[in-house]
C-alpha cells in the first residue's frame, strides 16, 4: 500500500490508490457489522439472563411486520384464546378484539395475558 500525505488548511491527510482505499473501506464494513452483530448477541444474552424470553425469529418477524402481538405470542406458545379466558377471567371474545384490533385492551387486561404467556407486558403494548 503505498500511502502519500499533504498538508492542507484543514490539516494533513493521507491520499492512497483507489484500490488500497477500497480494500480498507470492505475491511471497515465487515469490522462495523461484527460490532453490530456483537452487540445484538450481548443485548440478547443479557435479555436471556434476566428472564426476558428469547423469541424465534419467525416469531421476531411477524411481531416486526406489525402483527398483533397477543395472537403472535399466543401462538408461540401454543395456547388457544379460550386458554387465555380461563386464565385471565377475559371473555373470549375480548381476547378476540385485541387481537383482531377492535379493542386496545387496557393495561389490566394485557398484563394478565402478558403473565398467561410468560412474556413481558411490554411486548403486548403497541
Amino acid at each position: 500500500m503505498s500511502v502519500r500525505f499533504q498538508k492542507t488548511p484543514r490539516g494533513e491527510v493521507a491520499i492512497l490508490p483507489r484500490k488500497d482505499y477500497e480494500l480498507l473501506a470492505a475491511k471497515a464494513s465487515e469490522f462495523d457489522e461484527d460490532a453490530g452483530t456483537a452487540r445484538i448477541v450481548a443485548r440478547a444474552k443479557k435479555g436471556a439472563s434476566n428472564g426476558s424470553p428469547l423469541l424465534p425469529k419467525d416469531v421476531v418477524d411477524r411481531l416486526a411486520n406489525g402483527e398483533n402481538p397477543v395472537r403472535v405470542l399466543r401462538e408461540w406458545r401454543g395456547e388457544t384464546q379460550m386458554y387465555l379466558s380461563l386464565k385471565t377471567d377475559l371473555s373470549q371474545g375480548y381476547i378476540s378484539d385485541i387481537e383482531n384490533g377492535r379493542r386496545v385492551g387496557t393495561v389490566e387486561a394485557l398484563r394478565l395475558i402478558a403473565n398467561v404467556l410468560n412474556v413481558p407486558l411490554d411486548l403486548l403494548v403497541q
